[in-house]
């Protein structure tokens, strides 16, 4: 049997964003794509998230807020939901994770982790 917490998978893409990055102001912006993909059986609404944040200086922020780009998508069994956001590091490279604080239409709550993913200025790893 799948749990609620297995039955949540999350994919990242990023994107280095060069024409508003200023790297001699330690100023590097990165552009995040997240799927978040209902593998279960119940509808779930994401309700809060969180970030930890880390650049290479190892200056950690951390995020908490209310839903995603100010929605609080209700993603049915066996579909997707897909969002795109932003974050500015002081260094080139830089690792995000975190979760989403989930609840199914029965009103139980739980936990998706989002898998830790690397942040990189193109060329920087080889």
């Amino acid at each position: 049997m799948t749990t609620l917490k297995d039955s949540i998978k999350v994919e990242v893409k990023t994107e280095y964003i060069e024409d508003q990055s200023s790297p001699s102001e330690d100023r590097y912006l990165f552009r995040y794509t997240i799927t978040i993909i209902n593998l279960g059986e119940k509808s779930v609404t994401l309700k809060s998230r969180y970030w930890s944040i880390t650049d290479a200086n190892n200056h950690n922020s951390e995020v908490r807020g209310e839903g995603v780009v100010g929605e609080t998508p209700t993603i049915e069994p066996d579909s997707a939901y897909q969002y795109t956001s932003g974050t500015v590091l002081e260094t080139p490279i830089g690792i995000m994770q975190g979760c989403y604080t989930m609840i199914t239409s029965e009103g139980e709550s739980f936990e998706a982790e989002i898998p830790a993913f690397r942040l990189a200025m193109p060329g920087l790893l080889h």
